[in-house]
């Protein structure tokens, strides 16, 4: 199992990557193993303003449905297009090509209440 360790994580395992004023948004690859087959990805529209712990979307497989929660506050400035036409990329690369969405951050603060990727991989490994 990877631990992404330039993330930070949401203990209902989404995490958020900073570039700059941006946070790039997917889910782990703890939480993409336990759905296993990706099959739809559920995504907002850009312009749309998320306040962190707030329902962004949601990721369906074979197995089950799941919400996705921002991790931290923005405005989505781009979604993962390639994912409505193949969402297996969630699976294949959770931190890379899988990614979900990219905010501009409203509030870099919020960062330091999200676990690092050390506390994320102690919490799933509990």
């Amino acid at each position: 199992m990877k631990f992404d360790p330039t993330c930070r994580y949401m203990e209902s395992h989404e995490w958020v990557r900073v570039e700059g004023d941006e946070g790039v948004i997917g889910i782990s690859d703890y939480a993409q193993s336990e759905l296993n087959d990706v099959v739809y990805v559920e995504l907002p529209e850009v312009g749309d303003a998320l306040k962190k712990g707030e329902e962004f979307g949601t990721v369906e497989s074979v197995k089950a449905a799941s919400e996705m929660y921002s991790p931290v506050s923005g405005e989505v400035i781009a979604v993962n297009g390639e994912l409505e036409d193949a969402p297996e990329l969630v699976n294949q690369d959770p931190f890379g090509v899988g990614w979900m969405i990219r905010v501009r951050l409203m509030a870099p603060g919020e960062l330091e209440e999200l676990l690092d990727a050390e506390a994320y991989r102690a919490t799933v490994e509990e």
